[in-house]
């Protein structure tokens, strides 16, 4: 007799783990390209600048030279101190490399063991919306709550110090700060990093600032919460190299904190992965210590693009744009089209083959909005606002 096998289950907490749907789009833009159309990309958040030649050597010098083993669970140690070295001249801190730091296969393992290491279940955590998806997806997997902060277009789509105050509760537990801001291109300034570190301390709360974008930055500077020196104690820098030099799929990220949360993190990462690929940590020494011509070249580059591309959507009817101050972002209001974000992005990826993220992919605030990532030559930039333009004017 056949009898049909029944599967186990799956686990319940798979039900709150949410997803990066930049991914999703790019594989839905594949399919379409398979059919023999042209798809313009602007789903991702991965520069299209190759790696530098002098980080790609120091790579191949290492495989050569045996860096194919383990490293210590937190990161071989002149890479740690490299990091030190290079975010205390940026944020004005002396930071220890040997208990301070920690290096990860990529950022996004630093949100992961940040988020689990200080929040409970039934914590709140408080960030920004739009942001990051993956933010809100750990803290669900947790069993903390999300408690989500709107940030609002005639703000510049900053996060507001009033509105931080307002959400805090006896159950709060975390604030996730995220400046230059991933989709808003936003950054927040000086006097509102200072007011947001207040209510912190006032709060005792900790405090994960999201800085992967901190060089390229376009109009004023980058303000670090660890530049407030009575915040190193209760704040996890999160930082990285994809976006600063191109090495998105090298996987190597950094997180600095105080010494008790980075031990408990890279506790967590020994179960997770071990440690980073010690070849791409020989590569992150000479990304750090080496030329850095690349990173201004690449950062006015995007400059240009930013530029092209407001200037492209603010002439689309129907549409409006911000000019951000960092990040490679626009996040293009589109209500006057009438349509959902979802459903605009859809009939732009099938009408006219080109590829963007919906706001709501970001959060519930983030309806009414595309994200376009302006990592893409400014030739493509042309083509890509030629045909939403096409596409959105027969809408309105």
């Amino acid at each position: 007799m056949d009898m049909k096998m029944k599967q186990p289950s799956i686990a319940e907490r798979m039900d709150r783990t949410g997803t990066e749907t930049a991914f999703e789009v790019f594989a839905m833009a594949k399919e379409i390209e398979k059919t023999g159309a042209k798809v313009t990309h602007f789903e991702m958040g991965e520069p299209d600048f190759d790696t530098p030649e002098n980080i790609k050597n120091a790579a191949s010098k290492a495989l050569s030279n045996g860096y194919t083993h383990y490293t210590a669970a937190p990161g071989l140690l002149e890479l740690r101190q490299a990091i030190a070295e290079y975010v205390s001249e940026d944020v004005g801190v002396d930071i220890n490399p040997e208990k301070e730091v920690m290096v990860m296969p990529g950022a996004k393992p630093g949100l992961f063991t940040g988020i689990l290491a200080t929040a409970n279940a039934g914590d709140e955590v408080i960030m920004p919306n739009p942001a990051f998806p993956i933010y809100e997806s750990v803290t669900n997997l947790v069993r903390a709550k999300p408690v989500p902060i709107p940030l609002k277009e005639e703000n510049e789509f900053r996060l507001s110090p009033a509105d931080v105050r307002k959400k805090v509760t006896k159950k709060t537990k975390l604030l996730i700060l995220n400046t230059p801001h991933n989709p808003c291109g936003s950054s927040l300034m000086k006097n509102e990093m200072e007011e947001i570190a207040e209510i912190a301390e006032e709060h005792n709360l900790w405090v994960m600032s999201d800085e992967i974008y901190s060089k390229i930055i376009y109009e004023g500077q980058h303000y670090s919460m660890l530049s407030i020196p009575r915040m190193r104690e209760r704040t996890i820098m999160i930082h990285g190299f994809s976006k600063t030099y191109a090495m998105t799929g090298w996987r190597l990220g950094y997180a600095i904190g105080d010494a008790k949360v980075i031990a408990n993190m890279t506790r967590l990462q020994v179960n997770i992965a071990s440690c980073a690929a010690a070849f791409s940590q020989i590569a992150g020494i000479e990304a750090l210590r080496g030329p850095q011509d690349a990173v201004s070249m690449m950062a006015a580059e995007y400059r240009k693009r930013r530029d092209a591309i407001v200037r492209a959507l603010n002439s689309i009817k129907g549409l409006t744009c911000k000019t951000p101050t960092g990040a490679f972002y626009v996040f293009p209001n589109i209500r006057k089209t009438g349509m959902k974000s979802k459903d605009l992005m859809l009939h732009l990826l099938n009408k006219a083959h080109v590829a963007v993220v919906h706001g709501t992919a970001f959060g519930k605030y983030g309806e009414g909005y595309l994200r376009f990532s302006y990592a893409t030559s400014l030739d493509n930039i042309k083509v890509g606002m030629e045909k939403v333009k096409a596409a959105v004017e027969e809408l309105v």
